[in-house]
């Protein structure tokens, strides 16, 4: 059974103002990142970048608002209750395979081939779902639940480069350790496939992770412009020819579409809007 570990009345004071926010932030980040066998103490204190008696008392903060808590057995830590009913209330917003469930399917029916949604979470891009079509040669994608660096991929392409160029440059600054162990000496494209991207308003990945698999998204954004989420087509190198590129990338906007309708005038249960019309360009 998961308890907390009982409290210490006598633990000196918390460091002060944002940084004690920013380290206790990324110490329930890691947290929430942990395996279902929790993570202790020790890995804590190193993903947060701080000592491990700091990180005790901010843990214990934390535990304190339920938004953590500690087996009593392992001493291993886990996302508590306080965490779990954050998460429903923001399903109401990020749920985004609620909101995208039918475009992705709808994608993978039209194309024959693997559509993706994928979604950013900071520096990294998480694949939510993955609709097989009906081409029977599947490509070598992401599996729903995987992760990438952002930049990795043609979604996580078309995310980088929905955001301010600015940003976008600082993004793939911080994370060239992460692209280059997962794309090798393919990941020095990343800045011109970004650029790329930002100027067609879609982006394509044209083998850059695994040879022979392509793949063509463009970012779904909400109502304040920011990226929300991707979708992605993904097949083999053969049926992503430029002369079928356009029609893939209509599909896209289709979809992206509705989605940006939906995220703009929440729907009530059992209501679906028609797609608005297609945008000729995207920002």
């Amino acid at each position: 059974m998961v308890a907390q570990a009982p409290l210490s009345a006598a633990s000196p004071a918390l460091p002060g103002g944002a940084q004690a926010v920013d380290r206790a932030l990324a110490l329930l980040a890691a947290v929430g990142r942990a395996p279902s066998e929790g993570v202790p103490l020790s890995e804590l204190a190193q993903a947060a970048g701080v000592a491990k008696p700091t990180a005790r008392r901010l843990l214990i903060s934390l535990m304190g608002a339920d938004l953590v808590e500690q087996d009593a057995g392992t001493r291993a830590y886990h996302l508590g209750a306080g965490a779990f009913l954050l998460g429903l209330h923001a399903g109401r917003r990020h749920d985004m395979t609620e909101q995208a469930a039918d475009c992705v399917a709808r994608l993978a029916r039209d194309s024959g081939d693997s559509a993706f949604l994928l979604v950013p979470q900071g520096d990294e891009v998480l694949c939510l779902m993955r609709e097989e079509g009906a081409y029977p040669i599947r490509t070598h994608a992401l599996l729903a639940g995987d992760r990438n660096p952002a930049g990795v991929g043609a979604g996580g392409l078309a995310l980088l480069a929905a955001l301010p160029p600015e940003e976008a440059v600082a993004t793939l600054d911080r994370i060239v350790p992460a692209t280059a162990a997962r794309m090798g000496e393919a990941a020095r494209h990343l800045p011109a496939d970004v650029a790329l991207a930002r100027e067609r308003g879609f982006a394509l990945n044209p083998g850059r992770v695994v040879p022979g698999s392509w793949g063509v998204a463009v970012p779904v954004l909400w109502p304040d412009g920011r990226p929300a989420a991707a979708l992605t087509i993904a097949a083999v190198e053969s049926r992503m020819g430029a002369a079928r590129q356009p029609e893939l990338v209509r599909l896209l906007r289709t979809e992206t579409a509705l989605i940006e309708a939906r995220l703009a005038r929440p729907l009530t249960p059992g209501a679906n809007p028609a797609p608005p019309p297609l945008r000729t360009a995207r920002g």
